[in-house]
């Protein structure tokens, strides 16, 4: 039984429950679902007012920062997009967050990774518009959570008259707040990688062999039939044990040749490709390559625990890359999101509001297309991801 899927099931389920059962208490705008609550809201209070100055700080900071993600999440994307278009094979650089959808080249996301990580992404995010909104005398209404369909997400809400007639630097920093502490924390979660959680498994674990959890199209590996994950444990009889050992023993391949790849499933024949950045050098098509760790003897002990730092690990993974991505999204030039109000009040310092609302049409209209296009391969997968679901259903009753 997949139990992610299950697991979704029940948790929109209970949801609805809870819609219908306090339907007085939700209020709907559009296809955005509002439960407003009171939760954080003197806590912002409290950290705007024993900290100043570090609000103030943090709040101009997240302006600068906000403005220089901007730009490279829209050149990004751009950039994306027309590879997309221009080079076959190239993968979407958006994907949809939501369980069960697997982005090439890492695990896919679980449900209690995906309930975790957007909690605590989303809650971080809203919970620094409000500190830096209650810094500069802003009231805070409301904060609580949101449904836009099957995406979670949170809001605060401030005093819209109040905000209006705050300078344009302050309500600059109230919008790029949230992105910021994203980025910020997204950092932060890749140093405790990098620092404590990689060089504890270092300590702890052994490699014997390559993991893959990822495919390209037309990639070698993904026509020799074998099923995703597999581990590498050989190369033409050669032992590989490492990441390390793996690229030792391909720096003499190039495209064209026929070589035997041992994995724990079996081995299989392959015929390399050639690699599309580089025509000269050999393809395999993998992708998510990873030390295949086991426990060292002397911590044998931990074995019944062993799957947790695995799932810890996933967790900050996923926590780093959801965080990042949030923030950098909501700095898109695009209508309503954190970006959107950025462009619109950086416009409005030159010209009219006319003219400012012209020019964040005319970057909510790119970003919409840009978002779209890339969107489109993932449509079948979504559909497959929903129609899994409804097997389950009826399966179920």
């Amino acid at each position: 039984m997949n139990w992610d899927l299950l697991s979704v099931l029940i948790f929109y389920f209970l949801l609805l429950v809870v819609y219908y059962r306090f339907k007085d208490k939700f209020e709907n705008q559009g296809f955005l679902v509002l439960y407003k609550t009171k939760l954080g809201l003197k806590l912002m209070d409290k950290i705007s007012g024993k900290f100043p100055r570090a609000v103030k700080i943090f709040s101009y900071l997240g302006v600068i920062v906000g403005f220089l993600g901007m730009a490279f999440i829209l050149y990004f994307l751009i950039k994306a997009t027309l590879d997309l278009i221009l080079i076959p094979g190239t993968e979407s650089a958006l994907a949809p967050v939501l369980p069960g959808i697997s982005i090439p080249g890492v695990p896919a996301l679980s449900f209690w990774h995906w309930i975790i990580t957007i909690f605590i992404a989303a809650a971080i995010h809203e919970f620094a518009h409000g500190v830096v909104a209650r810094n500069i005398k802003v009231p805070i209404k409301s904060s609580g959570f949101a449904f836009l369909g099957p995406l979670l997400a949170a809001f605060v809400e401030p005093d819209e008259m109040i905000m209006e007639k705050k300078s344009i630097m302050k309500q600059l920093s109230v919008f790029a707040a949230g992105p910021f502490l994203n980025i910020l924390l997204g950092i932060f979660v890749l140093l405790i990688m990098i620092f404590v959680f990689t060089p504890f498994l270092g300590l702890i674990y052994d490699s014997d062999g390559i993991s893959v959890s990822g495919f390209v199209l037309d990639g070698a590996m993904n026509e020799s039939g074998i099923v995703l994950p597999f581990t590498i444990v050989s190369l033409d009889g050669d032992e590989i044990l490492s990441l390390q050992d793996f690229v030792d023993e391909t720096s003499d391949m190039k495209p064209g040749d026929e070589v035997v790849v041992g994995t724990d499933k079996g081995d299989y024949t392959v015929t390399l490709g050639s690699n599309p950045e580089n025509e000269s050098l050999p393809y395999f098509g993998i992708m998510g390559l990873e030390n295949n760790l086991v426990l060292e003897d002397n911590w044998k002990f931990l074995d019944p625990v062993d799957g947790i730092f695995d799932w810890i690990q996933l967790l900050l993974m996923w926590l780093f890359m959801i965080s990042i991505g949030i923030g950098l999204f909501n700095l898109l030039p695009l209508g309503p999101v954190d970006g959107g109000r950025m462009m619109y009040s950086l416009a409005l310092v030159f010209f009219s509001a006319k003219v400012s609302k012209k020019i964040l049409l005319f970057f909510s209209l790119v970003c919409l297309a840009l978002i779209i296009i890339n969107m489109i391969p993932w449509i079948e997968k979504l559909m497959s991801f929903i129609w899994s679901i409804l097997i389950l259903v009826f399966g179920i009753f």
